[in-house]
């Protein structure tokens, strides 16, 4: 009986011919079911599609496992993944260098007034340039002290910062020179020159960031927000930046996307959007391939995963 990998995307021939050596799967990508194809005997998929859910999260699917293809799974049907016994893993971890990447640049354009630089040639004006800061002045808070907070922080450490961490229990994370509980979040966010947010949505982090957050910020702070869109309630942080309760934010996520071209986000003066492209990352199949074909071996031989296992309870 022929089994079958369903992906959401094409993948380059090397990795097929690679998965079928570890085991005998067809591969099968979304553009390419046949009218008479057998749902029933689909065991893997690489990516989710709603369009599958009637199809294979009944009794009678032989679905086992899920490898998302993004690190953040929030959009996925976990309850029925749960109720059918689904396997599911992510990527997490492999867009850590690209999202650090993005978030250094965009710290240093802001500390060193190049922000300001690239409006001021728009309007062909040489003005003097506003105050500049070092990185190592500043007390940056990581709010997510996983593996992409934990790359951010080893670079930031170059800089001679000293990078606070935010995570569910404060629990000591290797980089950071202090790291606190999501309850003290709101005390931290008090002392913090620059909060960035790499958190994943659950329930506990919808609308995290909201007008009684925004209202604990310094002035002057920087807000960043690289996790997930929904965890700011929009609304409170448009009125934070328009009133200047905070200083400037940076969005590269939000509740709604693409962002509406009529968006009052669009017209702050002290806001930076970039439309979601902080992991982008060269080289993703390779990088992803590396993940999924060992979780494969792992699954053939002993019936379970063994890399960025998703704990389906919890989201993350």
């Amino acid at each position: 009986m022929t089994k079958y990998i369903l992906s959401t995307r094409p993948f380059r021939n090397e990795f097929i011919r690679q998965a079928k050596e570890i085991a005998p799967y067809e591969f099968v990508t979304a553009t390419e079911i046949p009218t008479n194809f057998d749902w029933q005997s689909v065991e893997i998929t690489i990516g989710w599609s709603k369009d599958w859910q009637d199809k294979l999260l009944i009794p009678t699917s032989s679905l086992k496992w899920v490898q998302s293809i993004s690190a953040g799974v929030d959009t996925l049907p976990l309850e029925l993944f749960a109720k059918h016994n689904v396997y599911l893993s992510n990527t997490s971890g492999l867009h850590a260098t690209s999202i650090t990447e993005h978030l250094l640049a965009i710290l240093l354009m802001k500390t060193r007034g190049i922000l300001d630089a690239i409006k001021n040639q728009e309007e062909q004006c040489w003005a003097e340039v506003p105050t500049i800061q070092n990185l190592q002045d500043l007390r940056i808070l990581i709010v997510g002290t996983g593996k992409i907070g934990q790359e951010l922080a080893k670079s930031l450490t170059f800089f001679q910062t000293k990078p606070i961490g935010i995570n569910t229990n404060g629990r000591k994370i290797e980089h950071f020179a202090e790291t606190y509980a999501l309850v003290d979040l709101a005390y931290q966010a008090q002392k913090a020159d620059v909060i960035i947010n790499i958190l994943p949505l659950t329930e506990d982090t919808y609308h995290l960031y909201d007008h009684d957050f925004f209202k604990t910020m310094k002035t002057t702070a920087t807000f960043i927000n690289v996790g997930r869109g929904p965890s700011v309630d929009t609304t409170a942080l448009y009125q934070a930046l328009s009133e200047c309760q905070i200083g400037f934010a940076a969005l590269d996520v939000f509740e709604e996307e693409p962002l509406p071209s009529e968006h009052p986000l669009w017209k702050l003066d002290n806001l930076l959007i970039t439309p979601h492209f902080s992991g982008f990352t060269p080289h993703f199949q390779k990088a992803f391939m590396q993940i999924f074909l060992e979780n494969l071996a792992s699954f053939t031989t002993k019936g379970s995963l063994i890399k960025n296992v998703v704990n389906i309870r919890s989201g993350y």
